[in-house]
């Protein structure tokens, strides 16, 4: 352990500090000699305000690209757990590790899939013996969990893990995500050394999760280290764009907040190692203290588990130099914003433990700060834009006011400067976009270009994704300022549910996005009233904001995608190079089609799944009476299971007897009866 590192963390920040602040304060200041009254009214200081919170905003995000840059340069962070210890790894000793996976209603297709993946990936490794691996569902429907139990059941037969791979479903699933961690910590949590969390769309290399543990051996201070998980297996447009995102730009970011944070960086909730013992010790979490949005259970919880262990006195630690970690985007945009919309809320919950929470450190406090901001920031600029074109309109409705302060005696000429406006609009765009051909050239440097298919092809990939990027911002920017919203009123304006599918419907499309076209139509047509000049000006922002279902729909389809791929353009290194992990990902056998009815139908006929979901079952759901339960046998026996609601269904598939008693007389029935018509259809 490197007792430095806090001094280094403490100089580095300080050096981020300086330039992000004095980029802002020239930046505000150049926008103050472009604004027609310089700040001397209420409406211009609350653009320059606003104006010099959003220019922090892409100045931190420009000076953190810088540091990765120039750390990739140098071959990477010295101070980084990975190259203080990389002599040591192999000779440290393993310890046990619980492998997790929690679930809700997912694809168990990919979940599953991916979980197999993982375990072949170990075995390959040859490091089994030490991890068990654990799959925690929260799966409310029963068709859902009884294919889950069924494709955990064949999985253990497939890769003869009986005794290693494990499924747990809770009755209640209190708290979400956080609830089902916590419920496996408590019941088995003491067994393990260390606890690996993956997100039901997590890969993990076997190789890496050994780097994981060894690393953990060797730092004893450490309570969780991070990997920078990567994305990967998209097909759709926007998938793809995604990931080559994450795959281009995302190690040079990584690097550079990695460099920052040193042993006090933040927890993402999947692709991490945590030591289990102090995680259980010291962070559980309880309901916010407030009311509306700040009362209730945590929904964004792991940054604020992090800050609870380094509360505790353990170090967190992100280490972008540990490859073989991944994961996948949304299909669509649609999906991402309803996504984003709970993580938005959870964000904002933030602010309560920012303000009120005692004895956390002040890089965790700012880590807080950090995720508000990046939802906070497009109400910002939704705030902006509305106040600048107020700004705009009061100038040419109103008569000119030459004495905007109170009681002083001498006139204010406004002034316009459109030069000078350009000027500055030209140093935002440079700030925003220089990041990413930093990371371009940091490839070049590194001789990768290979693996995104050669140069050329890795120069267009990076053009397509700023123009893509362009459009679908503005969308992102107005869904996020409705989150907020919505979470600081504690109400929600339902514009559309959440789109599961692969691919966007036109209808939910459009409904997802019609309110936020018909502002920018009625937005773009009142500046075009105002004067073309002005009408120009809003145009990168209302176009696509009127085009926004087109665009969600088109650019969440696989065809796109997959001409993209074939002409060569963002390409990934997985795809350019054939990568196990993925392979196995694919080998999963199809569970949905070996269950073509009802997955309830089959534990009722299959005398195998049968006697599989007897086990897994109760001998009687608390609080349901006998009779009940025999009532409801009766009555799919007699009518079918049709005849039961989803609520009864769960209730008879929980009881032991009630699901043996119905295979066994399902199997007597007539042939003419409901159950005899089912067991000749499968």
């Amino acid at each position: 352990m490197d007792p430095n590192w806090k001094l280094h963390a403490w100089l580095r920040r300080l050096a981020f500090a300086v330039l992000v602040i004095g980029q802002v304060i020239l930046g505000t200041r150049y926008l103050i000699d472009v604004l027609p009254y310089h700040g001397r009214n209420l409406l211009e200081l609350s653009l320059t305000m606003i104006f010099a919170l959003m220019f922090a905003w892409i100045s931190i995000g420009f000076w953190m690209g810088v540091y990765g840059f120039a750390l990739r340069l140098m071959g990477g962070d010295r101070l980084s757990l990975l190259r203080r210890h990389q002599a040591d790894l192999d000779s440290a000793e393993l310890a046990r590790t619980a492998i997790v996976m929690p679930i809700y209603n997912e694809s168990i297709q990919r979940s599953l899939g991916g979980l197999r993946a993982v375990y072949l990936s170990l075995q390959a490794a040859g490091k089994l013996d030490h991890f068990d691996f654990f799959i925690l569902s929260d799966s409310r429907h029963p068709d859902v969990w009884l294919l889950e139990q069924t494709a955990w059941y064949r999985l253990c037969r497939e890769l003869k893990a009986e005794g290693r791979l494990f499924y747990r479903r809770r009755s209640i699933n209190m708290h979400y995500k956080t609830g089902n961690i916590a419920d496996f910590l408590r019941r088995w949590g003491r067994n393990y050394e260390y606890t690996i969390v993956l997100d039901a769309d997590s890969l993990m290399d076997g190789a890496t999760l050994v780097r994981m543990v060894q690393l953990m051996q060797l730092e004893p201070r450490a309570g969780i280290v991070q990997t920078n998980p990567l994305l990967v297996n998209g097909k759709s447009l926007f998938a793809r764009v995604q990931q080559f995102s994450s795959q281009a730009y995302g190690p040079l970011f990584g690097a550079g907040l990695a460099a920052l944070q040193l042993g006090e960086a933040v927890y993402w909730g999947h692709n991490a190692i945590l030591r289990t013992a102090p995680f259980m010790r010291h962070c559980g979490l309880r309901d916010l203290g407030g009311k509306g949005l700040f009362g209730g259970p945590i929904l964004s919880h792991d940054f604020v588990e992090a800050a609870f262990m380094g509360r505790a006195g353990y170090e967190v630690w992100l280490e972008p130099g540990m490859t073989g970690s991944y994961e996948e985007s949304p299909p669509t945009l649609v999906d991402e914003l309803s996504r984003d919309k709970r993580w938005a809320k959870g964000n904002l919950q933030h602010l309560w433990l920012l303000l009120f929470e005692p004895r956390l450190k002040l890089a965790h406090r700012l880590a807080f700060v950090n995720g508000i901001m990046s939802y906070a920031s497009s109400l910002l600029w939704l705030a902006f834009l509305a106040l600048t074109t107020i700004e705009i309109a009061r100038l040419k409705i109103w008569p000119i006011n030459y004495f905007p302060v109170p009681y002083d005696p001498f006139p204010s000429w406004p002034e316009w400067h459109p030069l000078q406006a350009v000027t500055l609009g030209s140093i935002t765009l440079f700030l925003l976009f220089t990041p990413k051909f930093l990371a371009l050239a940091a490839i070049l440097a590194k001789r990768r270009q290979a693996a995104f298919a050669g140069s050329m092809s890795l120069a267009w990939g990076i053009l397509l994704e700023i123009m893509l990027t362009v459009l679908f911002t503005p969308i992102r920017m107005l869904s996020h300022s409705r989150y907020l919203l919505e979470a600081m009123f504690n109400v929600n304006l339902a514009w559309a549910g959440q789109n599961r599918t692969l691919e966007a419907t036109w209808r939910s499309a459009f409904i997802h996005h019609l309110p936020g076209a018909l502002l920018a139509l009625a937005w773009t047509g009142f500046s075009l009233w105002l004067g073309k000049i002005i009408c120009y000006w809003t145009l990168p922002v209302s176009i696509p904001l009127m085009l926004a279902a087109p665009i969600s729909v088109l650019t969440g389809r696989s065809g796109p995608g997959a001409r993209a791929r074939r002409r060569g353009l963002l390409r990934i290194p997985e795809e350019t190079t054939e990568h196990p992990l993925l392979t196995d990902l694919q080998g999963m056998p199809m569970t949905d089609a070996l269950l073509p009815r009802s997955a309830f139908i089959h534990a009722v006929l299959d005398p195998v799944l049968n006697k599989l979901h007897c086990a897994v079952a109760r001998r009687h759901e608390r609080g349901v009476t006998r009779n009940r339960l025999h009532a409801l046998r009766t009555r799919c026996l007699e009518n079918g299971p049709d005849s039961l609601s989803e609520k009864e269904i769960s209730l008879l598939v929980k009881d032991k007897e009630s699901l043996a008693w119905l295979h066994s007389e399902a199997w007597r029935a007539n042939d003419d009866s409901v159950w005899g018509r089912l067991i000749h259809t499968i």
